[in-house]
């Protein structure tokens, strides 16, 4: 279905990059919704669940990441970072430990509830991620990552 139609457009779009973009928008957009509702039933957000995602899957051979490593890596604004980490905390998923290496910076760990947690929750966002993407074969999947890229690297100029 296109663009217009969902939207009840009275008339076409004049500017062919501006129905693209907004078709980038709108398509993040819905896949957004439907991780919400999926985290949401975990008592977690997205961004959260990114946090856990990258403390399982990159923490290296400290066990954790600092939270300037965390920023970094997230789709996150850098000044949110610390009441992030600060809800997660109180929630019991992951904990704070000063830097081995530098005691002004904190490493973030995930606890052995937060590591529970994201083993139960990441087949199901496997799972739904694989339904989305399902539409087109992996060759189109990797011919619109390179073209996301493309557009990335664009605005980067």
């Amino acid at each position: 279905m296109s663009l217009e139609h969902e939207l009840g457009l009275k008339k076409p779009f004049s500017i062919l990059e501006h129905e693209a973009i907004l078709n980038i928008y709108y398509t993040g957009s819905q896949i957004k919704k439907k991780a919400d509702g999926l985290f949401r039933s975990f008592s977690l957000t997205d961004v959260q669940f990114n946090v856990m995602a990258l403390l399982y899957h990159h923490s290296g051979s400290v066990g954790g990441l600092s939270q300037a490593q965390l920023s970094d890596m997230m789709l996150v604004n850098r000044a949110n970072i610390t009441s992030l980490i600060d809800r997660m905390e109180k929630a019991d998923l992951v904990v704070r430990t000063a830097s081995p290496d530098d005691r002004r910076y904190n490493i973030v760990k995930l606890t052995t509830r937060g590591k529970k947690l994201f083993v139960r929750v990441d087949p199901l966002y496997v799972k739904e991620v694989r339904k989305i993407m399902a539409s087109l074969k992996g060759a189109e999947q990797k011919k619109l990552i390179k073209m996301l890229e493309q557009i990335r690297k664009e605005l980067l100029q």
